[in-house]
């Protein structure tokens, strides 16, 4: 089955990937198209658009598809034009939390506004990775970076909920680690944004909008090692214990004492 979705889907004289040992991606790049060949959308009228960092490398250059590789922080803007111009497209956007949230946060927030029949999947792992390990908009508080090496002392966004409040219809969360629940998030967001507003721009009663994924993925290079994960297998294990699937919306809303050292995740809104 690897073979198979390895052959139809990736360009093979890219291989092996560029992600270092240890970071998710590759794991996420998996999930995304094994979603997409389970629901048997239509690769050749399908556009992936990305940023720039080392979640945009997922779909370009591996993706035997049409790519479009944006300036930095500008992929959904990209991804927005090309679905006006050809709302018969199925446009999907794949890049990191620098890019769509520090850099590309406006973008991201109006998308959403605007309710666009486009999926956005976000590669979060906390920090700039490809770009020397600065702290992003998503850095937990008192994490070190490159260049907060005494520790972040700005609160970070809760992408999730940054969506819900611009007005996305579709938002979920789930780590690398989960992989068969990250399928199951990722399939719900292409049946909106590309199945259900199939032939439109913009959305219009019962069909379709905008769906955002905060897929977390484990960042050892860059994010690990500077804040005293032991290894790359320890803090992907980490990564797996430290999550609880919310059994209520009140624990993915409000987070409860007995989830605070949690990773919580879910389905925020369907």
């Amino acid at each position: 089955m690897i073979e198979n979705i390895t052959e139809k889907y990736i360009r093979q004289e890219v291989l092996p990937t560029p992600f270092c040992p240890g970071c998710g991606h590759g794991i996420l790049m998996n999930i995304i198209l094994r979603a997409i060949d389970e629901l048997s959308l239509d690769w050749k009228k399908t556009v992936f658009v990305s940023g720039i960092g080392c979640a945009a490398w997922i779909p370009s250059p591996h993706f035997k598809a049409d790519t479009l590789h944006t300036t930095h922080g500008r992929a959904v803007a990209f991804a927005t034009g090309v679905k006006l111009f050809n709302p018969k497209l199925n446009v999907i956007v794949i890049s990191g939390d620098g890019d769509l949230a520090s850099i590309g946060g406006n973008h991201l927030i109006h998308a959403a506004r605007r309710d666009i029949n486009i999926p956005v999947i976000c590669a979060n792992n906390n920090i700039y990775g490809m770009t020397g390990g600065q702290c992003a908009s998503t850095t937990p508080l008192g994490c070190k970076t490159a260049t907060t090496p005494e520790g972040s002392s700005e609160p970070p966004f809760d992408l999730a909920k940054l969506v819900i409040g611009a007005g996305s219809g579709y938002v979920a969360r789930a780590t690398v680690m989960q992989p068969l629940v990250l399928k199951k998030y990722i399939k719900n967001a292409l049946i909106r944004s590309c199945i259900e507003g199939r032939g439109h721009a913009r959305p219009y009663k019962g069909m379709g909008g905008f769906s955002f994924i905060d897929a977390l993925s484990p960042c050892f290079t860059q994010f690990g090692r500077r804040n005293k994960s032991s290894s790359r297998v320890d803090m992907m294990k980490n990564l797996k214990s430290d999550t609880v699937r919310a059994k209520t919306p009140e624990e993915l809303f409000s987070t409860p004492a007995h989830l605070k050292d949690k990773i919580v995740v879910g389905e925020y809104i369907k």
